[in-house]
């Protein structure tokens, strides 16, 4: 059997299968859920699906990867969208992240805070997907004119990933507060930043 790059040689049919697994316990059951109620879910003992991701941090970081690659895959052309208005590309894209996870609250809560908690490598591994989340803000920032410095543009790329993903944390600890309100405040935090460079 050929060794497939980035598997360890497991097959990806079934790494996909085991991670569709984590996904359904994790949403169902909430971000507290074991390591045991994952591989039963998935019809598996603890042991063989270590043995499927090297160990438990090599399970939160493919989960993470699987679920932070669709968020970048669903904002990037948002905030990108030639021709669109600045306004309108910034309000698509934090609207769409704060859908994104309030409609996956307990996968979130999962990745963000306990995965990151329990495991170095995988709270490691999170930052860096968050700077990157940064530095590609950044650079579209900078390819799109708004601010002419590529230093200032990577600056504010990292500062806004920050403040929208800081304040959506806050905000899932506080339904009560409008999502509209809180889109429409940020997207003129940005505005207001962009605007004064």
């Amino acid at each position: 059997m050929a060794t497939v790059a980035g598997t360890g040689g497991r097959d990806p049919d079934r790494r996909k299968a085991l991670l569709d697994a984590a996904d359904r316990v994790i949403r169902r059951d909430g971000p507290q859920v074991s390591m045991a109620a994952i591989a039963a879910e998935a019809g598996i003992t603890k042991p063989i699906l270590y043995r499927h991701f090297g160990d438990k941090s090599g399970l939160y970081q493919a989960l993470a990867d699987r679920h932070v690659r669709s968020v970048v895959n669903i904002l990037r052309p948002k905030f990108a969208e030639a021709g669109a208005d600045l306004r309108v590309r910034a309000r698509a894209t934090i609207e769409g992240y704060l859908g994104m996870i309030s409609a996956d609250l307990n996968l979130y809560r999962f990745l963000f805070h306990r995965a990151g908690a329990e495991d170095s490598r995988t709270h490691s591994h999170m930052a860096a997907i968050v700077r990157g989340l940064g530095e590609e803000l950044g650079a579209v920032i900078a390819a799109g004119g708004t601010v002419a410095d590529p230093v200032r543009a990577q600056i504010l790329g990292h500062a806004f990933v920050g403040m929208v993903h800081t304040t959506g944390d806050w905000w899932l600890e506080h339904p009560e507060v409008p999502r509209p309100q809180l889109v429409d405040t940020l997207t003129d935090a940005v505005l207001a930043t962009l605007s004064a460079m």
